[in-house]
C-alpha cells in the first residue's frame, strides 16, 4: 500500500490507503467479493471495490463497483460500474 500510495501522491493528502490482508474489516462490512469465475483466478475471497467517505471513524457514505457482469467491477475502467468508485464520484459524496 506504501507504494501504491507514494505513485498516486496521497502523501498529506486527506486520502488514507488501507488494506485488509486477511479479510476482517471486509466481512464486518458484508463487502467480501466470492464471484466463482474471480475466486478460480485468485484463489481467496478479496474485497469488492468500494469508496468510503469516513469522517471519526465513522462511515457518512459508502459506494460499491460492482454488476451481475462485471462481480469486481473493473471490466471497463471507463465505464459506468467502475465510475462508482472513480474519485470524481467520490467527490459527489463529501
Amino acid at each position: 500500500m506504501t507504494a501504491w500510495a507514494k505513485d498516486l501522491g496521497t502523501k498529506d493528502s486527506p486520502v488514507t490507503l488501507m488494506s485488509d490482508p486477511q479479510c476482517k474489516m471486509t466481512r464486518k462490512l458484508g463487502l467480501v467479493l466470492r464471484h466463482p469465475g474471480v475466486m478460480k483466478v485468485l484463489g481467496s475471497p478479496r474485497c469488492k471495490r468500494f469508496v468510503a467517505v469516513v469522517d471519526d471513524c465513522e462511515i457518512k457514505a459508502i459506494s460499491l463497483s460492482e454488476a451481475e457482469d462485471d462481480p469486481a467491477g473493473d471490466n471497463d475502467p471507463q465505464g459506468p460500474v467502475t465510475a462508482k468508485t472513480r474519485v470524481d464520484h467520490l467527490l459527489t459524496m463529501l
